[in-house]
C-alpha cells in the first residue's frame, strides 16, 4: 500500500496508471471482507446481530446505514476485533479472521473521538503506531511523511493535538489510521460531531483519498445523505438484521420495505386498498402504476410529483390544496391536503411560477415513478 500512497502523492486528483497497477489482484484478494451468519447478543434481551451474511467487495467504499441500536456499530466492533461474535464466521481476504485479535488484522479503525494524543504533536501521532509494530525509524519517517503530504497536512504536523480544530483532528485521525497501510479501513460516524459545512467537505476529502487509493472503507452513519453521497454500496441495518443490500440509487428509488423507504426519507407511504391489473386503489384516489407488483403499500417520492395550477384530469391528475410551503432556494418542499391525506412533494424552482399555501393545484405522477412495497 506504500507504494500506492506514494504514486497518488504525485496526483491528487485522481489515480495514476502506477498507482492503479500498485492496488493488483493480491491486494484486491486480500481486502475482501465475507460475514457469514453472524450472531451477537448482549446479556440475555438484547439482540445486537441476528444471523449476517454479508459480502463487501474489494475497494468499495460499502457503508452500513441503520438507526441508533440497529447493529451496525456492533458489527464494526467485530470486523475490528473490538468484539467477539457469538456464532458465525468472519473472513477477510479469504482468511478466517473470526478468532485472530485485533492487531493480527490487516485492518484500522478511525472513530467519532478522534482518539489522538492531544499532547504529542502530528507528527508523534502519525509515526506512535508504527513504533507500536516495531517498524524501523527510517520506514516510520519516510511513511509519516508521504501520508502528510497524501492528507496535505501542510506545517501542521509539528503543531500539538490539542491546537487543533475539530476538522484538523479528524484529518490527523485520518492519517494515522492509513499510516499503518491497512487492507481495510473502519470508519465509526467519524465526521458527525463538526458542523454541517466542515462535514461535506471532509465528505468530499474523504471519498477522494478512498477513490486515490483504492483501498476498502466499511463506514458506519445513520445519516442517509451522507451514506448516499459516498457510497459504492449501502447496507441498511434495523434490528440486527441486513434489510436491503445495494448502490444508493437502488435503496433510495426502489426500498425493498416500509422500514427502508421511511428512514431513506419517504414520507408517502399509503395502502393499497384494491386493485384491477395497473391501477390501484389508495386513499388518494386511483392510480396507475406501470408495474405494479403485489405490494401492499404505495410509495411516491416526493421529487417525482409536479405541480399545475387549477384543477386538472387525465391519468395519475389528483386535485390538492396547497398547505404549506417551505423555499430551499434551489427547489421547494410542499405539504398538500389530497381529500383526508396528505403528499409532500418537492419541487424544483428554476423558471417556474410557485403556488403559494392555499392555493387549488393539480398534483400528477408518472405510472413509471409508483413504487409498490411490502410492509
Amino acid at each position: 500500500m506504500s507504494d500506492t500512497i506514494t504514486a497518488a502523492v504525485t496526483d491528487k486528483t485522481a489515480p495514476t496508471p502506477a498507482a492503479r497497477a500498485a492496488h493488483d489482484a493480491s491486494t484486491r484478494e486480500a481486502s475482501a471482507i465475507a460475514m457469514q451468519g453472524l450472531h451477537k447478543r448482549f446479556g440475555r434481551d438484547t439482540v445486537a446481530l441476528a444471523g449476517v451474511d454479508l459480502a463487501i467487495r474489494a475497494g468499495e467504499f460499502f457503508t452500513l446505514l441503520g438507526p441508533s441500536g440497529c447493529g451496525k456499530t456492533t458489527l464494526l466492533r467485530i470486523l475490528a476485533g473490538l468484539e467477539e461474535a457469538d456464532d458465525g464466521r468472519l473472513l477477510i481476504g479469504g482468511r478466517d479472521v473470526t478468532d485472530v485479535p485485533p492487531h493480527r488484522r490487516s485492518v484500522n479503525t478511525v472513530f467519532q473521538s478522534y482518539a489522538l494524543f492531544p499532547h504529542l504533536s502530528v507528527r508523534e501521532n502519525l509515526d506512535f503506531g508504527l513504533k507500536m509494530r516495531g517498524v524501523a525509524p527510517a520506514e516510520r519517517k519516510a511513511r509519516v511523511a508521504r501520508i502528510a503530504e497524501f492528507i496535505q497536512l501542510g506545517d501542521l504536523v509539528e503543531r500539538r493535538v490539542d491546537q487543533l480544530s475539530g476538522g484538523q483532528r479528524q484529518r490527523i485521525a485520518l492519517a494515522r489510521a492509513l499510516v499503518c497501510e491497512p487492507d481495510v479501513l473502519l470508519l465509526d460516524e467519524p465526521l458527525s460531531a463538526l458542523d454541517a459545512g466542515l462535514r461535506s467537505q471532509l465528505q468530499v476529502e474523504l471519498l477522494r483519498v478512498q477513490k486515490r487509493l483504492g483501498m476498502t472503507f466499511v463506514f458506519v452513519t445513520h445519516d442517509q445523505d451522507e451514506a448516499m453521497v459516498m457510497s459504492d454500496r449501502i447496507a441498511v441495518l434495523n434490528g440486527g438484521l441486513i434489510q436491503q443490500v445495494g448502490p444508493p440509487r437502488e435503496v433510495y428509488e426502489h426500498p425493498v420495505n416500509a422500514f427502508v423507504a421511511r428512514f431513506m426519507g419517504h414520507d408517502n407511504l399509503y395502502p393499497v386498498t384494491g386493485r384491477c391489473g395497473d391501477r390501484l386503489t389508495t386513499p388518494l384516489g386511483e392510480l396507475t402504476a406501470e408495474a405494479a407488483g403485489s405490494g401492499a403499500l404505495l410509495l411516491i417520492r416526493p421529487e417525482t410529483l409536479d405541480l399545475l395550477p387549477g384543477d386538472g384530469a387525465g391519468t395519475n391528475h389528483l386535485p390538492a390544496r396547497v398547505v404549506e410551503r417551505l423555499y430551499r432556494g434551489s427547489h421547494a418542499e410542499y405539504r398538500l391536503a389530497v381529500g383526508e391525506s396528505t403528499l409532500q412533494a418537492t419541487v424544483n424552482n428554476r423558471g417556474r411560477h410557485l403556488p403559494e399555501v392555499g392555493d387549488r393545484v393539480t398534483v400528477t405522477v408518472a405510472p413509471e415513478d409508483l413504487v409498490t412495497l411490502s410492509e
